[in-house]
């Protein structure tokens, strides 16, 4: 059985506390995404995805039931369709598919309203959408595993289109996200290379190397701000707009038993650094100060490799 813990901030000394425990029906979990109102949360993984309303800890009802044919959740993100503003489910599997599960006015229920297969089928390594636009489409960045980075349109026909497409020399897309002027941000899972794509037609504005192989990446715009896990001693931040490219810290963890991916985020509207870990933790950084703030314990031991948080813009 795959557990996965929600802490919410608390009141006394205690920063943190643990406010629930839910488990998944069976197999591994590897896709958590908090809705942007903070009331649903989406799991994914190789049994399909689940949601559940998080006040009341109850399993929402889901149409999307197809995980043999479509293979294994491997990233996800809420969107908000417009002009209704409706939570919406994006999700990508390992056999390459796409797909959108709105949220049924009136109702707690999510109904599969498209799905498409990119490419050649590749595993969708990351998603992310465009939250600064304001247009009735809604833009989705997508990486593969063949190295190929596309942006989609969700129309309000509640149809994907492709907007282009670029496939990258050496870089295979571990994380996407859009910049304030739509622009692309791409990390790279091996090069660790962090690339700025023209938000039009993919052509590379910037490039640059991170030094480390990137296991996961989290961009804060207000903040201006990147951190990675750096697969080796924790997470390392960067300015996005550094012209030296030199980290501005290292948040140093418990040196890991191996080297596996593991996913990073910024919570509390960019204060702190939460990220995961090979030893049951998760942990909670202060941004500025660079300090360890709190462990929180997941599990006794084993890979704490999916997070998610909300409150984090």
């Amino acid at each position: 059985m795959s557990f996965f813990a929600r802490w919410i901030r608390a009141k006394s000394n205690q920063r943190y506390k643990l406010l629930t425990r839910l488990t998944a029906p069976s197999g591994s979990v590897h896709a958590l995404a908090i809705s942007n109102d903070g009331q649903l949360l989406a799991c994914g993984g190789t049994e399909g995805v689940k949601l559940w309303d998080i006040n009341s800890q109850k399993e929402l009802a889901c149409s999307s039931h197809h995980h043999e044919s479509r293979g294994t959740v491997s990233c996800a993100a809420w969107t908000l369709t417009r002009p209704t503003a409706a939570e919406t489910l994006c999700y990508g599997t390992g056999l390459g598919y796409v797909s959108n599960l709105p949220l049924t006015a009136g109702q707690k229920r999510f109904q599969e309203i498209c799905t498409r297969r990119l490419g050649s089928g590749f595993e969708i390594t990351c998603l992310s959408w465009d939250s600064t636009s304001s247009e009735a489409n809604t833009r989705i960045a997508v990486g593969t595993r063949d190295k190929i980075v596309q942006v989609l349109l969700l129309n309000a026909n509640s149809q994907l289109q492709s907007v282009f497409a670029v496939r990258l020399d050496n870089t295979v897309p571990k994380s996407v996200a859009f910049a304030e002027n739509r622009d692309i941000y791409v990390f790279g899972l091996y090069d660790g290379n962090f690339i700025t794509l023209e938000g039009t037609d993919g052509t590379v504005v910037r490039e640059f190397s991170c030094q480390s192989v990137i296991g996961h990446a989290a961009v804060s715009l207000k903040r201006g701000l990147f951190v990675v896990d750096n697969a080796t001693d924790g997470f390392t931040m960067y300015r996005l707009e550094n012209e030296g490219e030199e980290p501005v810290r290292t948040f140093t963890t418990a040196v890991p038993s191996m080297s596996v991916p593991k996913q990073v985020a910024f919570g509390e509207e960019g204060k702190v650094i939460a990220g995961g870990s090979d030893n049951g933790l998760v942990y909670i950084f202060d941004r500025k100060a660079g300090e360890l703030l709190e462990a929180l314990h997941h599990a006794d031991g084993g890979l704490v490799q999916t997070i998610a948080v909300s409150g984090n813009r």
